[in-house]
């Protein structure tokens, strides 16, 4: 693994707050196995458990930052 590879919550595959697409882009698995083991634990589990779980997580982990491109007027270079 990259060391400065950093956990970031994925916004453009959420579902819900993008936790697990964040997980699944970190470990770089399809978030379809996270969003299907996570129904599994929150059915074997009971809901409170996993669902507190989640809340943590969306609260802990940042958001992925989003780079706006620049509008093309401004690669002009001046002399």
């Amino acid at each position: 693994m990259n060391p400065k590879k950093k956990l970031y919550r994925n916004t453009q595959e959420k579902m819900v707050a993008g936790v697990l697409a964040g997980l699944a882009d970190y470990f770089e698995h399809d978030v379809v196995f996270y969003r299907l083991a996570f129904v599994i634990a929150l059915i074997v589990t009971g809901l409170m458990p996993g669902v507190l779980v989640y809340l943590v997580a969306w609260v802990i982990i940042p958001q992925r930052p989003v780079i706006e491109p620049i509008p093309e007027a401004d690669y002009t270079i001046y002399n």
